[in-house]
């Protein structure tokens, strides 16, 4: 379930709009200002859409299927597989075409593409589908959040595994008094358990003398 967004939220977000003929342009753009949404830039084939993904790294494109040279699921595709590391995240693509054919469907669903619509495209079908991709492209960002952030708990949860290890293998700690030794030391010192911990085997990496350390 997604709730509509307003205008001040639509002006936030940059779309580029891609297509060969100048016309359909002019009338998406139409559309999308009076909708209070932002036009960054616009294309008129694949390699111009790459370029401008690129440079403006938008959260949604509007692209024609059939152009000339590179065609829009080409480009849907090399733009997905660039924007997989951008901070931002990768945008939602919105194909547009005259073809409602299955085998075009399946390729465009491969290549990442989040939705589909047939030409001539009117504000009542494009607004909503625009709606919905930018509800659904934030649920991706956040569940990309979240795994990011266990990817780093997981890490974290490692290093302080090492540091217990070294204290008990090292030191003849027993589990309870190792994360304890690192737990107090870590509030004393006010910083992140992690990083203590880091900071421990290092000491011991580099044989350093562990006295300052308040290890008995």
């Amino acid at each position: 379930m997604h709730t509509v967004s307003t205008r001040t939220e639509r002006a936030r977000r940059t779309i580029i709009i891609v297509d060969d003929d100048a016309l359909i342009r002019m009338d998406l753009r139409e559309m999308l200002i009076e909708h209070g949404y932002e036009v960054a830039a616009e294309a008129r084939n694949g390699e111009e859409a790459i370029e401008l993904a690129h440079r403006y790294k938008p959260e949604i494109m509007l692209m024609d299927v059939k152009m000339p040279g590179r065609n829009g699921i080409q480009a849907a595709r090399a733009i997905q597989k660039m924007s997989v590391h951008w901070q931002s995240g990768a945008p939602a693509i919105i194909l547009l075409t005259a073809y409602s054919d299955r085998s075009y469907v399946e390729e465009a669903t491969k290549s990442g593409v989040t939705a589909y619509l047939v030409k001539p495209v009117s504000e009542h079908n494009l607004i909503p589908a625009i709606e919905v991709a930018c509800s659904q492209r934030e649920q991706f960002m956040q569940v990309r959040v979240e795994l990011q952030d266990l990817r780093q708990s997981l890490e974290d949860r490692k290093w302080i595994e090492r540091a217990k290890g070294r204290l008990m293998q090292v030191h003849g700690y027993s589990e309870d008094r190792a994360y304890e030794w690192l737990r107090e030391h870590s509030m004393n010192e006010r910083k992140p358990m992690v990083v203590l911990a880091q900071q421990l085997i290092l000491a011991h990496d580099l044989q350093l003398d562990p006295a300052g350390w308040g290890i008995e």
